[in-house]
């Protein structure tokens, strides 16, 4: 897991980065939480989301956004955090240029950014939405969502509440081609105390699923 140092577009942006050695191995990046409430790339869910990618074979990398840890800049509230997930892909890409296909991940407020940029990137082609916050930023651009995914949250969140998630995913269902699944994991709050096995359960279970589907329908 070496540590990596990116050029941004606000100064140096820390990562992790695990290579995968096949030469078309997929790519994958994780986002992390809210910076302003303590959201580092070390946060547990987004260290559980990148063993699980790293588990898979994909190259994966997960970093702080500007102004978190070594990263450089300040807190953008949103578009510069775009900003910087956006050189964190094309930074991946550029390490791995045969990538059969590309995932992201987020939690939280990493979750928001993630979908804004996979609405840019038509090469992304899954999704893992933890705890979306869907009461508290504008979600309306996806418009169509373009990738099918998953978005997951606590029963007993009191951040952003199921109903709140069960809406946006309602209202994506009916885009053509594209399948967004809810899970909601019981006992679980917005930072899955005592719940991060649980919920890891779920997104394994799902990425497996589609993964497994993309092998049986490239055979």
């Amino acid at each position: 897991m070496p540590e990596v140092i990116i050029s941004g577009p606000a100064g140096r942006i820390e990562a992790r980065y695990h290579h995968e050695p096949a030469p078309d191995a997929p790519v994958a990046i994780i986002l992390h939480p809210h910076p302003q409430f303590g959201g580092t790339m070390n946060n547990q869910i987004v260290y559980q989301l990148y063993y699980t990618f790293v588990r898979r074979k994909f190259s994966v990398l997960r970093f702080n956004f500007r102004g978190v840890g070594r990263s450089q800049g300040l807190f953008d509230n949103g578009p510069g955090e775009l900003s910087d997930a956006a050189t964190a892909l094309d930074w991946m890409q550029g390490y791995n240029p045969d990538s059969k296909f590309c995932w992201i991940a987020g939690v939280s407020f990493g979750s928001w950014i993630s979908m804004q940029l996979l609405m840019r990137r038509p090469e992304i082609e899954g999704f893992i939405s933890v705890a979306p916050p869907a009461n508290l930023y504008d979600f309306s651009f996806l418009a169509p969502c373009p990738s099918s995914g998953l978005m997951i949250n606590g029963a007993e969140d009191r951040v952003v509440s199921t109903e709140a998630v069960a809406s946006l995913v309602e209202r994506l269902k009916t885009q053509k081609g594209v399948i967004i699944d809810h899970q909601v994991v019981p006992k679980a709050n917005h930072f899955f105390e005592n719940e991060v096995e649980e919920l890891m359960t779920y997104v394994d279970t799902y990425l497996d699923d589609r993964l497994n589907k993309r092998e049986d329908s490239a055979a």
